[in-house]
């Protein structure tokens, strides 16, 4: 699923792609903000994004959605 992150005092917001279930994010986003940390989103490559959980504006994820080839319009 792709992930996007507000940082504060950042035009631009960052894109992740990871394997997370949306009820992962949200636990590791509410345990960071929670205990002032970092909020740790592991990508589908194998990494990981560190974010300090104070700078977050916002977060946005969409579900699990396969994602269309071609041009068609089903």
């Amino acid at each position: 699923m792709e992930v996007k992150i507000g940082v504060q005092s950042i035009s631009r917001e960052l894109v992740i792609e990871t394997n997370s279930s949306p009820q992962d994010v949200e636990h590791a986003l509410t345990q960071a903000v929670a205990e002032g940390g970092l909020f740790i989103l592991p990508d589908d490559k194998g990494g990981k994004i560190l974010v300090p959980a104070d700078k977050i504006g916002y977060l946005e994820f969409t579900g699990s959605e396969q994602r269309r080839i071609g041009f068609g319009s089903l």
